[in-house]
Order: C-alpha cells, then structure tokens, then sequence
C-alpha cells in the first residue's frame, strides 16, 4: 500500500495542487496515479459543491446536488474504483451526461419528442417551398376561412368608375376611368383580432373598429401631355393597375396606349413605355421578381423587365383583343381573347403556346328556355397553379381548364344568376303588345375574377351585387361553391356544379334576393376587379380581398347601373378557429397512455 513516505515527489505536489491552489490549469492537470480513497473524499469539498451549482444552476435541474451525492455513495463500491481519478471537469461531464440520460428516458416514457416535433414543422415547410417551385396546389384554404363572417368597409374617393385595383400589403392601389392613381393605406389588425382561447373558457376578443383606408397621395393623368414623346406619365384613362411584390413600382396602363411605370412610394412615374398599339388592359407580375406581362387591345402580350426597365419581346397568336393577363412563379402566363374565344398559355424559354378554345354551348335544366347560353366573349383569366388556371366569360360561364387538356375539365355555368326579365312596357310601347317580343333572359357576365395563388380559392364578381366565393375540388377537376363574402347565404350546389339560377328571385326592377333571404346590398355597383392578399405568416391572421365599382363596366359602357356606386371595398376574412386539443393521461396496465379531447 502507498503512503506519504512512499509517494513520489511529484505525485505529493499534484495532490497539493487539487487540494489547495485555485489554478485551473493546475486544478484540471490529469492524474496517473489512483488518489486514496481515505484522502479524496476530504479534499474534494470544494469539488462537490461546484457540482451542487452546476446540477442546480447550469442545468436547469429539480435534482439537488444532495440527491446526486447520495446516488453516488449508493453506487460508490461500483463505480468508484472507476472514477478515483477523475479530474473536477470531468466528472462535472459525467454528471451532466447522466441528467440528459434520465431526462431521455422520462420523455421517451412519455412518448414526447420535441425534436421530432420540429422535424415534423420543418418537414411540412420544405413540402411546401417544394411544391411551389414545382407550381403545384398545396393548400387548401376555403374550409379554413370563413368567408361569411367577413367584415367589409367601404371608402371611396371621386365618383368616377374605378377600373382597377393592386395591394402590396399595407397599401392598395386604385385608379380611374378620369385618368386617377391613388394611393391608400389599409388597416393594420390588433394582434388579438382573431379568436383565442385560455386554459379556463374560451374568449373572443371585440372586433377591431371599422376604420376606412387613409388616402396617402395621389397623381392624375395631363391631356395636354398627349403630343409630348417625352411626358413620362398618362395623358388619358387608367383601366389596369399592378403593384411589385416588393414594394418598389407600381404600373399602370390605360386607353393611352401607354404602359407608365411608377415609384411606389411617392407615385412619381419613372418611365412611360409607347410599344403597344392600343389599349393597355391587363398587367401581371411574375411571382417573386419584377418581370412583367402586359395585354392590350393590340392583340399582343408584352414582356418587360422592371429592373432594367426595359421592354423584353412581343408574344403573337391571339384574332382578337386581349382584355386579360395573368402569371405565377414560373416565366409563363396565361391570356385572354375575348371574342376568338381563346385562352392561350404562353411558355415564354420555349416561344411556344397551348392554345384552349371556348365558346360551347351550355345548357341546364334550371334555364329558361330561350335564354343566351353561348359563350360570345372570354373577359377574365386567373392562374391557380402551374397547371390549372379559372377563367370567366360574357355568358357568366366560369370554367376550369388544364395544361393537358384542350377543353375544359369544368364548366359552371351561370355562376351569378341571370337577369330577371324585362316588363311588357319596357319592350313595346304599343297598347296590347305581344308577350312574344320580350327577350329571353340574359345572363350576368363575370367582370372580375381572382385566385389566392397554389391554393383552392376563387372568387368572382358581376352586378349581381355581391362576390361569389369556390373552391376547386380535391380531385381537381371541379369548380364548387364555397358562399357569397360577407353573407350568410347557404350556395347549395346541383349535379352541374354551381348553378344559381333557380335561387335568384325578382323583388322589383331594382333590388333581388337569393333563397335564404340574403339582400344583395353587400356590393353596389358593377365588380370592375380583386385584389388581394393574407395577413401573417402564410395567411395565419386571415384574407384581406378588396375590390372595386362602378356604374359602368371598365372596358365599355354597354352596362351600366344607375343605382351603383363608384368605390372600393375592404373585406376582412377571419379563419375558423382551431379546435383546441386537450393531451390527457390514463394509466392502463401500467402503462401511459395519451388520448385527445377536442373542444
């Protein structure tokens, strides 16, 4: 046996240097030689209460270090012949791994992983991005939403017809048949807008005040500019309105046959491009990035860099003028030919186009006989995905259509109802006119058409005084009705998909119902065009959708409503609230068990 007369020197100085002095590099030198038991147990006083600070402190833990100490002296005839030579670091290590290791077997008793919990949200976010970039639907948002519940404000400006409308969130852009840019800040929602709950009984917080969009600036077009190649702004009316995603230009186009590209801060215009012929009437962004598409009544889609502002190339195909353009994440877009009846998908890299022809006669049995069913012109154009796009026709026929299929995969026809028939003495002025000489019933055409981008949500408008909300089926290959935004009205469907004319009933000349008892004063006025956007992350805080009216339709006066109003209105769309899962425990045979109980 080793003893104080037998040790080496320089073993006496290592145990001096444990024992007395304060030096780390001293305290954490390694030892070779086994200590004595009787020796180190009063010498590592300072030792064990380090440890106590470290199990209390640094590692967040209920075990005191008393507890560990006695663990320790309860395993000591095993374990000590083991660690007699370990230094204060490394058994503050073998410490350390021993809590985590007990920590590990209490969750996995449990059967609660936060890791793989994160691995879970972080595996559904990749899906996703990936799902996107592929152009792909992913979400499916129309049974999250509750469109009925929608809170609507209504502001307006000058009584012109307002022609379009753009939102780069907190701003809204709309403009005017006089030549008006306007610029408007929406409202920012409180943090507890939308329904919360507590451990104790649900709350719902009041509703944020209805508060109208503050007007910010504005700029107006100059007739007398009209002659002048140099003048950078409009010089007549505005029909169509963009805003970039991110923040930095806002361009219009109008009946001028300019294309004016704007500072979206302080409506400056930094550029007017003259290339197109006639009319502009559609604009489009591609997602993520300043290339742009523009339409006009030239019969051509141009594309733009705004970056270099600088125009790109010039896309041929369509017979007649294009009234519509749209696109999404990849450098392709989809327009509109109003009476070639043609809806062409443009694959911009490749300078190739698929070609989908409309204009098939449409017949339900809830129709009057004799009434228009034929589609004369297509008007509007929405993409949902990559593959699939919506678009809406003069015969109030909304169609599905797919990039592997040359016709249409779903037709809804007569999505906002038709007309109620005209009075005898509106037709003839004769004293005992024949019934004959009234004209079959009309239907509503569809003037404004939008989509919430890789998602199944479609809204729609006319001058049927509201907006009509669809959603596309899981199967993707039907259009199906969701309800009107803002009104509790129950949409029920027939086999056909959507049709809604056997719930249109004529009060008077001027104001009509649905069955249900819903007025149709929502919405007054001809929808012109929607926009919108998601609050919060991924749409967490809702749908904001804003639209615009007015007595007559953007592109042509052959409608008009005297009753209607010129302005622009704001929907609040809440989600449902989340049902509230409760974890509880039970104990079966000894086992732990995890059930759910749903609110």
């Amino acid at each position: 046996m080793s003893s104080f007369f037998t040790t080496s020197g320089a073993q006496k100085k290592r145990k001096r240097a444990v024992t007395t002095s304060d030096s780390p590099k001293k305290r954490l030198a390694p030892s070779s030689t086994p200590k004595p038991p009787a020796k180190s147990r009063p010498a590592s006083n300072k030792t064990i209460e380090r440890d106590e600070s470290i199990s209390g402190s640094d590692l967040e833990s209920d075990v005191s270090g008393d507890e560990i100490l006695d663990q320790e002296s309860d395993d000591a005839a095993s374990d000590e012949s083991e660690n007699e030579g370990e230094t204060a670091a490394e058994k503050r290590l073998r410490l350390a791994q021993r809590y985590l290791e007990k920590t590990r077997q209490e969750v996995d008793d449990f059967g609660f992983d936060a890791e793989e919990i994160d691995r879970d949200l972080l595996a559904e976010r990749l899906q996703e991005d990936v799902a996107e970039s592929k152009g792909k639907i992913y979400r499916r948002l129309a049974s999250e939403l509750d469109f009925a519940k929608a809170d609507h404000t209504q502001f307006r400006w000058n009584s012109n017809t307002v022609t379009g409308v753009a939102v780069c969130p907190p701003y809204a852009y709309t403009t005017t048949k006089d030549g008006f840019l306007t610029k408007w800040k929406l409202q920012d929602l409180p943090k507890d807008q939308w329904p919360q709950t507590t451990r104790k009984k649900p709350r719902k917080p009041p509703a944020p005040p209805k508060r109208k969009p503050e007007r910010i600036r504005y700029s107006r077009s100059d007739p007398k500019k009209a002659k002048d190649k140099m003048f950078k702004g409009h010089t007549g009316g505005i029909l169509t309105v963009k805003a970039s995603q991110d923040g930095k230009f806002v361009v219009t186009g109008g009946t001028d046959k300019r294309l004016v590209v704007h500072d979206a801060e302080t409506l400056t215009p930094l550029r007017a491009f003259t290339q197109h012929r006639d009319a502009v009437t559609g604009l489009a962004f591609r997602r993520g990035t300043n290339q742009l598409f523009s339409s006009s009544k030239d019969r051509t889609v141009k594309v733009w860099s705004l970056d270099e502002l600088a125009y790109v190339e010039t896309l041929f195909g369509h017979q007649d003028e294009i009234v519509d353009v749209d696109a999404l994440a990849q450098e392709r877009c989809v327009s509109v030919g109003a009476r070639d009846r043609t809806a062409r998908y443009w694959k911009v890299p490749e300078e190739s186009q698929l070609v989908f022809r409309g204009g098939e006669k449409k017949t339900s049995k809830n129709v009057p006989a004799g009434s228009a069913a034929h589609e004369g012109s297509m008007d509007r154009v929405a993409m949902i995905d990559d593959d699939l796009f919506v678009t809406g026709s003069d015969n109030g026929a909304l169609a599905l259509w797919g990039t592997h299929r040359k016709k249409a995969i779903h037709v809804v026809p007569y999505a906002h109802g038709i007309e109620p028939p005209l009075k005898l003495s509106e037709v003839s002025a004769e004293a005992n006119p024949d019934p004959k000489v009234i004209p079959a019933p009309q239907p509503r055409g569809i003037t404004a058409l939008r989509t919430v981008p890789y998602s199944d949500v479609i809204l729609t408008g006319s001058w049927d005084s509201c907006v009509r909300v669809w959603r596309l089926s899981e199967d993707k290959k039907k259009i199906e009705p969701v309800g009107i935004l803002g009104s509790s009205v129950d949409p029920a469907a027939s086999e056909e998909g959507a049709s809604l004319i056997n719930r249109s009933a004529v009060v008077d000349n001027q104001t009509e119902v649905a069955e249900g008892g819903a007025s149709s004063s929502i919405v007054r006025g001809i929808v012109n065009d929607i926009a919108l956007f998601e609050r919060g992350d991924r749409g967490k805080d809702g749908l904001c959708v804003v639209i615009v009216t007015g007595k007559e339709m953007r592109l042509g006066r052959w409608k008009t409503m005297k009753e209607g109003r010129c302005g622009a209105m704001v929907f609040e769309v809440p989600r449902f609230p989340k049902q509230q899962k409760k974890m509880t425990t039970e104990e079966s045979n000894g086992e732990v068990v995890m059930s759910e109980d749903e609110d």
